[in-house]
């Protein structure tokens, strides 16, 4: 286990573990010592699915109300008349033949990768290159499309993709800890909410198990599953 800075610790001595309400869980996140750069929140909730069912897998992604604070690197994979648009929406790099080897020579200086239904054909050969970065293009989150740069245009601008864990945990950046405290109370209770939606119908019991907000340097602050519901 990583050894906690001696801030970390003592700012964690001051978390109440009682859950707190989404507006009251912000302000104690804001209410941690300051550091050096502007930390990244992310939320991460405790599902009560069977990871070992593929029915009750969750997998997507969303485009929360305000963004991420962040503009994302990315790549398109499509046909060399795609190209222009694909660069136009904020792609870093697109197209096809040229770009997949470049990424088989080990290139990777990227976020999100998006791919045209056209040519998965040609990008499958990179599943165990970026399969293992979390990179690989799939339908499940939105980065296999037909509308290439619209697709590069929601990524560039801070969509965030998700995955449940072994565990049974999904979590998403979801802003910054400069935004104020409303804009970060609606970019977490959307991507709550979507969660929410795309419950399997296969799940048994208690779905929402429980939710947390946590910044880059900062102790995680419990939030109140029944109030979020």
């Amino acid at each position: 286990m990583a050894r906690r800075s001696k801030r970390y610790r003592k700012e964690a001595e001051k978390v109440d573990k009682t859950p707190l309400s989404l507006a009251d869980g912000v302000k104690a996140l804001k209410g941690f010592g300051a550091t050096k750069f502007d930390q990244t929140v992310e939320c991460v909730m405790h599902l009560g699915i069977d990871p070992k069912q593929a029915d009750q897998m969750i997998r997507g992604a969303i485009s929360l109300p305000h963004g991420i604070g962040k503009a994302r690197k990315v790549i398109a994979f499509c046909e060399d008349s795609d190209a222009g648009a694909a660069k136009a929406a904020g792609a870093m790099e697109a197209g096809c033949d040229e770009l997949v080897e470049k990424i088989m020579g080990g290139w990777s200086d990227f976020d999100v990768a998006v791919a045209s239904s056209k040519v998965m054909g040609k990008v499958g050969k990179l599943g165990r290159v970026l399969g293992p970065q979390g990179k690989m293009p799939s339908p499940k989150n939105g980065t296999v499309t037909t509308d290439v740069a619209q697709a590069v245009k929601e990524f560039a601008a801070g969509k965030v993709e998700f995955r449940n864990d072994a565990g049974g945990n999904v979590h998403a950046v979801v802003g910054k800890l400069s935004f104020d405290n409303t804009r970060l109370c609606e970019n977490i209770d959307a991507f709550v909410s979507h969660i929410k939606r795309v419950k399997p119908s296969t799940t048994k019991g208690t779905y929402i198990k429980k939710i947390c907000i946590c910044a880059t340097m900062s102790p995680s602050v419990i939030l109140d599953v029944v109030q979020l519901s």
